[in-house]
């Protein structure tokens, strides 16, 4: 899949009660269920009170609807009943809904679809964000949010800012690690912006020569709030020490799961809801050993179908680079000029892409 020039990155929760749970849900979802294993993890918080009555039963803690989310699993799968019909009990396993863990309550997918404008605020080449003045890039993402809940009335949409934190340089840098990180007053602007939309912030890393165990604890104090979320690009992830862009870079299911277990820390440590994990890949080396990688309660998921180009080549790449290999759920990356390019002559319709198997959670317009 082609993908951008390497000239377009930038000068770039005292009580706690753990409980496990297994519950068989039963055969209405019978393509979606069998073998799943229910697990996940709560914490919550009571506060004390200073009565000398007897002091009341600590409240349940929340728990996910599980037979909710099944159920959405299975419609986001989006096989036609046609092919359901056809299958028998010798069929090979769909792959899709991927067999994975249950998330903590609070969790946004599969319940809602995000929708995120990508972009840093320096740079009008590296997407949207950086485009358009704050009033007018508002306005923009509220009526692409308005679109795809048109679009997919059935999954409210939540806006995401998908902010580029640190960015992929051709110079080394002091440190020699090709890489750039932002200042916290950038990071500050895009937590103001996502509160103009009621929306999320998605803070995306391209470490460069860099990686992420040294990265992320930089800008461990935004993570630890509740709506920042967690994006890594392997493109710009460089672990044969070519200068990024060069050559495509790439993450291996290791570097992938530092990530997960590092948000998950995070949740469990300040009584988080479930964080988001997107992945951005474009080719199949840009990600290796992805039946290694495991989301956990704690973190959900997305493996991003990141390429541009015209919209059968798109959806070719989302079909044999994303789809299939199923990690937990998919994204969708839309590109306003980029995907304009000669012999394309328009984006994707959220109609096109809703027809896909799986249906993409997250759409992401740069």
């Amino acid at each position: 899949m082609e993908k951008k020039s390497p000239n377009e990155f930038m000068t770039k929760k005292k009580v706690s009660l753990r409980a496990t749970v297994g519950i068989c849900v039963g055969s209405l979802l019978l393509l979606y269920l069998v073998g799943h294993i229910n697990i996940f993890e709560t914490t919550y918080s009571v506060a004390e009170a200073e009565v000398s009555v007897k002091t009341p039963a600590p409240r349940a803690p929340e728990k996910l609807d599980k037979l909710a989310y099944d159920t959405r699993l299975v419609k986001n799968a989006n096989y036609a009943s046609t092919t359901l019909a056809k299958r028998t009990a010798s069929s090979s396993p769909l792959m899709w809904p991927a067999k994975t863990v249950y998330p903590n309550a609070g969790a946004i997918l599969p319940f809602k679809r995000i929708v995120a404008y990508y972009g840093n605020f320096y740079s009008k080449g590296m997407g949207v964000l950086g485009e358009y003045p704050a009033p007018e890039m508002i306005r923009k993402l509220k009526a692409e949010v308005a679109v795809w809940n048109a679009a997919d009335p059935h999954t409210p949409v939540i806006p995401a800012i998908n902010y580029i934190l640190i960015t992929a340089q051709e110079s080394a840098g002091k440190d020699g690690k090709y890489r750039l990180r932002m200042p916290d007053t950038q990071v500050d602007r895009a937590i103001e912006l996502a509160k103009e939309v009621n929306g999320i912030v998605i803070l995306d890393v391209q470490v460069g020569l860099s990686n992420l165990s040294t990265e992320l604890p930089v800008y461990e104090k935004y993570f630890k709030m509740p709506q920042v979320h967690l994006g890594i690009d392997p493109e710009f992830a460089m672990p044969s020490g070519v200068r990024p862009g060069r050559v495509i870079g790439s993450f291996d299911a290791s570097d992938i799961n530092y990530a997960v277990n590092y948000l998950s820390k995070l949740v469990k440590d300040n009584n988080l809801p479930p964080k988001v994990l997107v992945v951005h890949r474009f080719t199949e080396n840009m990600v290796t050993n992805y039946k290694q990688i495991k989301p956990t309660p704690e973190v959900q998921i997305i493996m991003d179908m990141d390429g541009w180009g015209f919209g059968a080549k798109k959806i070719n790449t989302y079909n044999t680079v994303v789809a299939s290999e199923p990690v937990q759920f998919t994204g969708f990356k839309l590109f306003y000029k980029n995907d304009l390019k000669p012999p394309s002559t328009r984006l994707l319709t959220p109609a096109e892409i809703l027809s896909l198997t799986p249906q993409p959670l997250f759409i992401q317009y740069q």
